[in-house]
Parts: C-alpha cells; sequence; structure tokens
C-alpha cells in the first residue's frame, strides 16, 4: 500500500460513492464490526432454510451469500453497484435475486412476503428513519421477524465511524453517515408499529482484539448494537 508523507484530513464522500470506492476491498478490510456481528445477526435470525428473507442494504453479501447457501429465497437490495458486483459474483450469488435500489425510497417489494427481514450496518447511513423502518414492517410476513444491526452510536464519541483507507493513496474514506443515538433507533422502530423483542449492545472483548487487532484501542467499548424486531 502507498501511503502520503504527510497526513490528510479525511475524504467525507456521499453514501453511494463511498461504497462503490470500498467495494474492492470491503471483505479483505479486516474489519472487526463485520466479526462482531456475523454470528450475532444469524443466531437472532434462526434457521432459514426454506424461508423468504429479504437482505435490505445487502453490500458484498456477506450475510446474503451464506442465507442464500442454508437454504433462504434470498431477495437483497443494495444501491451500491459496486458492492452488488462483487455480490453478484460470489459463490451462490446466482440463487439471489439481487435488486438496485435507494433505501431512502420505498421498497420494490410486496408487502407481507418475507419470513425475515435484515438490515446490517445500514441504518447510521438512513437520515429519516420512521420511515424506514416502517418499510421493514411492511414487507414483513405475520408472524415474521426483523434483525437490524449498526455500529453502536458510542463509537462516534471515540471519532469513529464507517470508514476505510483507500489502498493507493493511503487516505481515510468515510462514507457520510448520521449521528443517530440509540432512542431514535428505538422510537423510529416504535413509532413505525414494530415490537421491540431484542435489543443487545456487544463490546470489544480481548477474544475480538486478538482476531481483529485494529480493535485493540476499543477494549471494553460497545461496539455493536443490535435489535430484533417483529410487526404487531
Amino acid at each position: 500500500m502507498i501511503r502520503d508523507s504527510a497526513p490528510r484530513a479525511p475524504l467525507h464522500l456521499p453514501t453511494r460513492e463511498g461504497y462503490d470506492l470500498w467495494a474492492e476491498l470491503y471483505d479483505g478490510d479486516g474489519n472487526p464490526l463485520t466479526l462482531l456481528e456475523e454470528p450475532r445477526v444469524a443466531e437472532l435470525l434462526g434457521n432459514v432454510a426454506g424461508l423468504s428473507v429479504a437482505d435490505i442494504g445487502c453490500g458484498t453479501g456477506r450475510h446474503t451469500i451464506p442465507l442464500a447457501r442454508a437454504g433462504a429465497r434470498v431477495t437483497a437490495l443494495d444501491f451500491s453497484s459496486g458492492m452488488l458486483a462483487k455480490a453478484r459474483a460470489k459463490d451462490g450469488g446466482d440463487r439471489v435475486t439481487f435488486v438496485e435500489h435507494d433505501l431512502s425510497r420505498s421498497f420494490p417489494l410486496e408487502s407481507g412476503t418475507f419470513d425475515r427481514v435484515l438490515s446490517c450496518l445500514v441504518v447510521d447511513h438512513i437520515v429519516d428513519l420512521a420511515p424506514f423502518f416502517a418499510e421493514l414492517g411492511r414487507v414483513t410476513s405475520t408472524g415474521g421477524r426483523i434483525v437490524v444491526s449498526v455500529m453502536h452510536p458510542a463509537m462516534m464519541l471515540k471519532g469513529s465511524q464507517a470508514r476505510f483507507y483507500d489502498p493507493i493513496t493511503g487516505q481515510e474514506v468515510r462514507p457520510a453517515s448520521v449521528p443517530h443515538q440509540i432512542a431514535d433507533y428505538v422510537m423510529a422502530a416504535l413509532s413505525a408499529g414494530l415490537r421491540l423483542e431484542h435489543m443487545s449492545e456487544h463490546a470489544v472483548d480481548a477474544n475480538l482484539a486478538a482476531r481483529a487487532p485494529r480493535a485493540a484501542k476499543y477494549l471494553g467499548w460497545p461496539m455493536l448494537l443490535l435489535f430484533g424486531l417483529a410487526p404487531r
């Protein structure tokens, strides 16, 4: 990796542009947040074999592809063409219905059709939360389950947000994020008519710091916020 000799201020980009650029290295970025999050999301989703699943903001398919391999019928939405290209190219991508779509708008999905709906590490990029949570609820079937994960708002107190380093210039790049608080997420879900079934906060421990050394400076600090929701 080539790094400039002098430190440079972070480059702030619109969310879509930032993720299109990040797509090339996202899966190999050694991100401690995804390492912390993935097994916990899988646990909340449970057995998905034979179920209809919507992955809202699928990125490179880090959840999408395992869900399809586990026997789910998966529809995956994202507005980053770069991220979607990576997801489609993965083994198992041919089993998924991918849709390029701006998540700030109503989802192009039929109401009440999905047994499981997940939106992972997305909501900190959504400006208007209530309509987004309402859409999550709208597409979920009666008796279905919604899982939402997000970088813990406390991370912004440490000066952290979704970010990566350009492999050519070494410059830090920050896709646009919104500094929501825990209450913002909870109230948006409740105002959308959803039932809160699970909420948990997960901090960096020694095991995660050993697996992802860049997490060591956050030891003991909350990094992940996780919700389990359901339509009323």
